[in-house]
């Protein structure tokens, strides 16, 4: 996977719903994207149990042991973004904007924006 581009147009704190899986219309936040995976940590879905150890360290640096509930990744192909009342695919558009020198001087440059496949509007 060294030369691989990665394909996440999802970032964090997008808002998704979730269209394949044990979750599947569930909506969410994006807390975190890892990239490398192509996966994404939307809150409140795909929750996962974890059983940890008590671990004396000495001091206020042990924690407790027990059962906690974190939220477990999952793949980028299985959440869209919400936009309105419905999802949409995600599109890239370049848009000429004034860009500003360090000594002041201005010029002419592109920046690429999002944009929504349904409606064409700038995420």
């Amino acid at each position: 996977m060294a030369g691989k581009q990665s394909k996440v147009n999802i970032k964090k704190g997008d808002t998704v719903k979730v269209i394949a899986g044990k979750d599947k219309g569930a909506e969410g936040k994006v807390i975190r994207v890892l990239r490398e995976d192509e996966r994404v940590i939307v809150e409140g879905v795909n929750r996962v149990k974890r059983h940890t150890k008590a671990v004396n360290q000495g001091g206020r640096a042990g924690n407790t042991g027990g059962i906690i509930t974190v939220e477990a990744p999952i793949h980028v192909s299985n959440v869209m973004l919400v936009e309105g009342d419905g999802v949409t695919r995600i599109g890239f558009r370049r848009e000429e904007v004034t860009k500003r020198r360090p000594d002041g001087s201005t010029y002419l440059g592109e920046r690429s924006v999002r944009i929504s496949r349904k409606t064409g509007k700038e995420i």
